[in-house]
């Protein structure tokens, strides 16, 4: 057997009239269609009565001796608690109304007498099927936001658990990696090339995972302003001679070079954070050129700012991808860069924003793309 339904409560509707043949008639007309007709003469009465049990919708006569229906839809719209239920005025058709001054102060419509039942049936309906779709919409905006609330919850739950994580995974990965060097510089001389070869392997993979994990926290304490920033005078060029010079090897049969496109620039930053966003540049340009191809990092100046820019003739990113690949673990088009762009990125721009400056990317499908940076002056 079902459970018994509950009966649905009947729509209340408040009803303002100082003259007793309308309340009387329009009470009548009300409960013989299923609605609850609450009926009150004056205008302090209907605010008593909306206070004490909200209705869910006022038929409000506009001419009343002491507190007109202007004043008593005033009084209703400036109580948070009322001010989202809807007022229908009523007007005599020889009063002049002032329907401006009446939508003005929150009315949903009017009605004039004599009024025939079925447009005031009409519009009420109207208005009671407007205001439960109102109150549905605020009902789904509370739980999406308590859903998304819990969301955050979980979200803030899980950063700090990798977080955690994370950090008791660096010490054991440099300390791995140190002991990878030892063994090295030990027993290399006792070994084939095929098993030096072994721990070459080891060394590089054992390398990148502490790189991840330094960068994970990195990018971490950036995002809470907890990274300090070591600023220093820098010029452009000299570090960036660094960094592609470090990257000289990687880069294979890939042509890398580095051009200056104006004088000497300086800008007043963390030297450090600044080689590790032109080496995460160019490590992603090497990763995404072929055999063959050519990168290039220009530094350039444009009005107040520096630019530092590396082209690559790899696959290239299509436009819709072009602000996700800065997000933190953003996915691009498989067909275009054929897996996540992890963190570096993240990194970059974070590092980039905290010096002031800002990043982004230009790109074609096919053609390649430029990744670029722009630091204040010093």
């Amino acid at each position: 057997m079902h459970p018994p339904s509950h009966p649905v409560a009947a729509p209340s509707i408040l009803v303002v009239d100082d003259t007793p043949e309308n309340l009387q008639l329009l009470n009548g007309m009300l409960k013989s269609h299923g609605y609850k007709a609450r009926p009150v003469p004056s205008g302090e009465m209907a605010l008593r009565a909306a206070k004490s049990d909200p209705p869910d919708i006022i038929l409000l006569d506009i001419n009343m001796p002491e507190m007109n229906g202007y004043e008593v839809c005033r009084h209703l719209k400036n109580d948070p608690a009322l001010a989202a239920i809807p007022v229908i005025f009523i007007s005599a058709l020889n009063e002049t109304m002032d329907k401006v001054k009446a939508f003005g102060l929150g009315g949903v419509d009017y009605v004039t007498k004599p009024f025939q039942f079925e447009e005031i049936h009409a519009r009420v309906e109207t208005h009671l099927k407007l205001r439960q779709l109102q109150k549905d919409l605020e009902r789904q905006n509370r739980q999406l936001k308590e859903s998304y609330d819990r969301l955050r919850e979980l979200e803030t739950l899980r950063d700090n658990l990798v977080h955690l994580v994370v950090h008791d995974l660096r010490s054991p990965l440099a300390l791995m990696a140190g002991y990878v060097d030892l063994i090295k510089v030990k027993i290399a001389a006792k070994l084939n090339a095929s098993e030096v070869g072994y721990i070459d392997v080891i060394g590089r993979h054992t390398a990148k995972l502490l790189d991840m994990v330094t960068t994970l926290l990195d990018v971490s304490r950036m995002e809470a302003g907890e990274m300090p920033l070591n600023r220093q005078v820098c010029d452009l060029a000299a570090v960036a001679k660094e960094v592609t010079d470090s990257h000289s090897v990687l880069a294979g049969r890939r042509q890398l070079s580095i051009e200056s496109q104006s004088g000497p620039l300086s800008v007043h930053a963390d030297k450090d954070i600044l080689q590790r966003v032109i080496s995460n540049l160019i490590g992603n340009a090497i990763k995404f050129t072929p055999d063959g191809g050519l990168i290039r990092l220009t530094i350039s100046r444009k009005d107040s700012m520096a630019r530092v820019a590396v082209t690559d003739t790899g696959p290239g990113v299509p436009a819709e991808f072009h602000t996700r690949i800065f997000e933190k673990f953003g996915q691009v088009d498989k067909q275009a860069r054929r897996h996540s762009t992890g963190l570096g990125l993240t990194f970059c721009k974070l590092a980039v924003e905290a010096h002031g400056g800002s990043i982004g990317i230009e790109s074609e499908v096919g053609k390649g793309s430029t990744f670029w940076f722009a630091l204040p002056l010093r």
